[in-house]
């Protein structure tokens, strides 16, 4: 992510109401209990869920411009990972729920702390079993305001929607087990209003218009976090086409931010630019494929919203994303998207190698050097509040200050001294494939560094990642 403000704040969504234990039906030989209402993060101790495991999410989603609401089917396919009596869904209100349904029967459910959707199958599922959930429901979803995190969920625009997630708001969408651990593939079917065009995460795969309604379904084939799905709906100029390496490329702009056909035309092929470079840079492109949505929605960021970045540049009218913005919200598929954290603590393996590939794409393109990049930065005078708390662990209302940004960077930089240049150069392509598709700690980046380089790493960790204060050079 790319926000504007440098210090951002996480909101504490509430506790979930305690579960009792219910046990097995008389007879039975296994005892079945309660999937954990939470995931297990200190950061979001309401976020996510235990007891099972997502497979795929189908959305099916109608947007309605007169009630500026919708009408949803979200079916969740997830295999039980313990003996269950019942099991949360993270899903927040106003939306309504008309029917719940699993394994196509009808189960009970109630809602309970700040999104705690608590489903009650007629019988339990037995651990390794796969299920589904089936769940009906509509109305106007959720924008999530909060005054240091910002502003995500469903952010209504002029002319439609746009769905941003980061670190919550899928939940105000969808119901949905939200925490990065839990990865997961999607396919959207979105139906708008014949006027309107409909974009998702990950590949086109059918287009109709029938009565005035255009329906599209896009899948995504590669697994991702719930906090990287992204929908936007309103009147978008779209162009498509593939990179120079062959991946296929999906761009779009709101026209609400009357962007000019030459400059729509360049967005798209900086996003192409970029990527390749990337693609040789960090080894292969990990999705099906690329592109970038420019928004008027009034959130002030961007988002490295999975193989489609959302970037808001609505305070610009006219404006396309820089292509130091596009090396950072680019450089995430690799490093926070392909490669999620493990907490959210982990976050600064996101940011801190995203705003490294702002760096390297400039020094690349005739811009500053990478240590001069790093000098700048460093000058920071050491009573600034860039060098408070601790970068592998900044607290819940920190995730999005500079010290995850910039001082990652500096980490990233200070690391690259310390193993070589060629070390480096295959830790860039080594980390990303070794966990693609998957989830990291710094923990486990530490040791793998330490184990491709064959260096001592624990100086350079304690003092960049795990210490308060300026790191002496």
């Amino acid at each position: 992510m790319s926000r504007t403000p440098r210090a951002l704040a996480a909101v504490t969504l509430g506790v979930a109401a305690s579960l009792a234990v219910t046990a097995a039906p008389a007879g039975a030989a296994e005892r079945f209990t309660p999937g954990a209402p939470g995931a297990g993060d200190p950061y979001f101790p309401d976020m996510g869920n235990g007891g099972y495991d997502v497979a795929h999410y189908d959305i099916g989603l109608k947007y309605d411009p007169a009630t500026k609401g919708i009408q949803a089917v979200t079916r969740v396919t997830a295999r039980a990972t313990q003996n269950l009596s019942r099991f949360d869904l993270d899903f927040l209100g106003p939306l309504k729920i008309s029917s719940l349904k699993v394994d196509g029967r009808a189960a009970s459910y109630t809602r309970t702390g700040a999104q705690e959707l608590v489903i009650t199958p007629r019988k339990g599922i037995r651990d390794r079993r796969t299920f589904t959930v089936t769940v009906a429901y509509s109305g106007v979803p959720q924008r999530i305001d909060d005054d240091t995190l910002g502003t995500s969920g469903w952010v209504a625009t002029n002319d439609g929607a746009v769905m941003l997630n980061q670190p919550f708001g899928a939940a105000a969408v969808y119901p949905v087990n939200d925490h990065p651990t839990d990865k997961a593939t999607y396919t959207y079917t979105l139906s708008a209003p014949s006027g309107l065009t409909t974009l998702a995460n990950g590949d086109l795969r059918a287009k109709r218009t029938a009565g005035g309604w255009t329906t599209t379904r896009w899948d995504v084939r590669n697994p991702m976090a719930s906090e990287l799905a992204m929908i936007a709906i309103g009147r978008y100029d779209v162009v498509s086409g593939r990179t120079k390496a062959g991946i296929p490329n999906l761009t779009a702009t709101d026209q609400a931010m009357a962007v000019k056909a030459e400059d729509a035309k360049k967005f798209h092929e900086q996003t192409a630019e970029v990527t390749d470079f990337q693609n040789a840079l960090y080894g292969r492109y990990p999705f099906t494929s690329t592109g970038g949505i420019v928004v008027k929605a009034g959130v002030g960021y961007a988002l490295e919203t999975q193989g489609r970045p959302v970037y808001d540049l609505g305070r610009r009218p006219g404006a396309i994303p820089s292509t130091s913005l596009l090396a950072h919200e680019l450089g995430h598929q690799w490093f926070g998207d392909s490669v999620s954290p493990k907490k959210w603590a982990d976050i600064w393996l996101n940011e801190g190698f995203a705003t490294y590939s702002e760096w390297m794409y400039s020094a690349a393109h005739g811009g500053k050097s990478v240590q001069a990049l790093f000098d700048e930065t460093y000058a920071t005078p050491a009573s600034d509040d860039l060098w408070t708390g601790k970068v592998a662990d900044p607290g819940r209302d920190h995730i999005f200050d500079g010290l995850v940004y910039d001082r990652g960077a500096m980490a990233v930089h200070v690391l690259r001294t310390k193993i070589g240049e060629k070390a480096f150069l295959r830790l860039l392509k080594a980390w990303p494939a070794a966990y693609r598709y998957g989830n990291a700690s710094t923990g486990d980046f530490v040791r793998f560094a330490e184990k491709l380089s064959g260096k001592d790493l624990d100086a350079w960790a304690k003092a960049w990642l795990y210490s308060e204060g300026k790191p002496a050079l």
